[in-house]
């Protein structure tokens, strides 16, 4: 289950499979594993698709399921069980090709995720810690970073970028193509990114749009 959930996208189901353990006997493990303080649940936020109870929906969307994610609430652990503990054997035997093999194909993955939770502790922080809720989205359509609500009303979409080089306008345009389609109206934009931004990024006087760079996650240092 930890292999399974350290590899994945966190989604329940795909847990599941990837563990070959039914619902019930997985929702129980993992239940487990949070009272333990591995793991956490992040409930979906989505709607439901059905407005009223009768409602049919069309063929396509009948066997669509809105389900929560899991988190490692240690970002060690799921190096650990994504990375150490499937080769463990080999490497108390000295034998280590397989492991790094695997870890230069998906070491960016982890790095990934953690940009993003350290994304959205930073936001908190730009904003004097007056998000109300904060975390992924997801839905039928999309997959979201960040959907963070300000006690104000407003929403800010974030997207998170750990690559090395610079977010052009072209992402922007992406995230916002991303929440129409979700139905998200988004009041401001927020871009993180570890290599930077493009030019026309930069000097954009849009005032909705937040930009975050590498340097700025060092206020997390003296916040902490």
């Amino acid at each position: 289950m930890l292999i399974a959930t350290a590899r994945g996208d966190g989604r329940l189901s795909n847990i599941f499979r990837k563990a070959r353990v039914g619902e019930t006997l997985g929702l129980q493990l993992l239940e487990e594993l949070e009272e333990f303080g591995v793991i956490e649940f992040e409930h979906s936020r989505e709607a439901p698709l059905k407005k009223y109870p009768n409602q049919k929906l069309e063929k396509s969307l009948r066997t669509y399921k809105i389900e929560a994610k899991i988190r490692f609430k240690n970002p060690f652990h799921r190096f650990w069980f994504g990375f150490v503990e499937p080769y463990h054997k080999d490497l108390i035997r000295g034998e280590s090709q397989r492991f790094f093999e695997n870890f230069e194909q998906h070491f960016s993955r982890l790095n990934s995720f953690v940009f993003e939770q350290l994304s959205q502790e930073l936001l908190e922080h730009y904003y004097h810690n007056h998000i109300t809720v904060n975390g992924n989205y997801w839905d039928i359509h999309s997959e979201f970073d960040i959907l963070a609500r300000h006690k104000d009303g407003r929403i800010i979409l974030g997207e998170c970028k750990y690559t090395n080089r610079h977010v052009c306008k072209s992402e922007l345009s992406k995230l916002k193509q991303k929440a129409e389609k979700s139905g998200l109206n988004a009041d401001v934009f927020a871009l993180f990114s570890k290599s930077g931004f493009s030019n026309e990024l930069k000097n954009s006087k849009d005032k909705n749009i937040l930009l975050f760079e590498l340097v700025d996650f060092k206020d997390l240092l003296y916040f902490m």
